[in-house]
């Protein structure tokens, strides 16, 4: 805990077996949770997790980065947590960052604590392609004029945020791709909350999730559409139910499309459902 705050750290994974241990080794004492969601692995990941200790839930097919987002706050929310952090189990970002963004959130300081990959200019260093260092600069500047803030990078993966954030933003109208990460920081402007960023130094090697350059290219028009969503929302032109305070949050519902995750006495992992959440229409 700090500050009276449960921590918790979520891992949204998918084939992460080689880099999940090291991952969780990193883990500061002062997590009060670590919840793991894996979105449908082809690999051993949900054996590693239970092996590890873990606490795990397993969905029932591969539905996206987005929504497996979702199943990580919805679980967080649900054990208590105060402050969650997300962090990617591929060992891209160093979980012995969570401290620091974690204490910034649990002190009020700011609702929403970013690892940025930029500030420092460790990101080439770390390995970044560089066609996607360039599209990083070139999206987050277009960001930063229409959103009105300044952020060094809007496309980091390593994010720390207090739990009424997740509460009020209405995340079940986000993407169930990639850009499901940009829409939440839109939503954060959009909806008032503070952001703040730490420097994060990054490494890229085989084992560490990467979307190739067709898909960057499909998540960079999904982010410029995001922000003209928002610009448009803002000038009271048009509406989006991602803007909306009646747009859907996360709340419990009937469990449809995951479930607690366990192993059987075989070492099949047995993914019955045992869990009231509420599903994406």
């Amino acid at each position: 805990m700090i500050n009276g705050k449960r921590v918790a750290v979520v891992l949204p994974a998918y084939n992460a077996e080689k880099t999940l241990e090291l991952t969780v080794s990193e883990l500061p004492d002062l997590v009060d949770m670590c919840i793991l969601v894996d979105d449908h692995s082809s690999d051993r990941t949900v054996e590693v997790a239970h092996r590890l200790g873990l606490k795990f839930f397993v969905h029932d097919q591969n539905y996206g980065y987005g929504r497996n987002q979702q199943t990580c706050y919805r679980e967080a929310l649900a054990d208590g947590a105060d402050v969650v952090i997300m962090v990617h189990p591929d060992y891209q970002y160093t979980p012995l960052l969570a401290t620091a963004m974690a204490s910034m959130v649990a002190y009020g300081v700011y609702d929403v604590v970013l690892g940025s990959r930029i500030i420092g200019g460790q990101a080439l260093r770390g390995g970044m392609p560089f066609y996607k260092y360039v599209f990083n600069r070139l999206l987050t500047a277009f960001q930063n004029f229409f959103l009105r803030v300044k952020l060094s990078e809007y496309h980091t993966g390593y994010r720390a945020f207090s739990r009424q954030v997740l509460l009020d933003l209405p995340l079940i109208e986000n993407s169930d791709d990639f850009v499901f990460d940009n829409q939440m920081l839109a939503q954060c402007v959009h909806f008032g909350f503070r952001i703040g960023e730490v420097s994060c130094p990054t490494k890229y090697f085989e084992e560490a999730s990467s979307i190739n350059f067709r898909r960057s290219v499909k998540y960079g028009l999904e982010v410029v559409a995001t922000t003209l969503q928002f610009a448009l929302q803002k000038l009271g032109m048009l509406h989006f139910r991602i803007f909306s305070d009646k747009g859907r949050r996360l709340e419990p519902g009937h469990v449809t499309y995951y479930s607690p995750g366990m192993l059987e006495p075989g070492g099949a992992a047995d993914t019955r459902q045992e869990l009231n959440v509420s599903p994406k229409s």
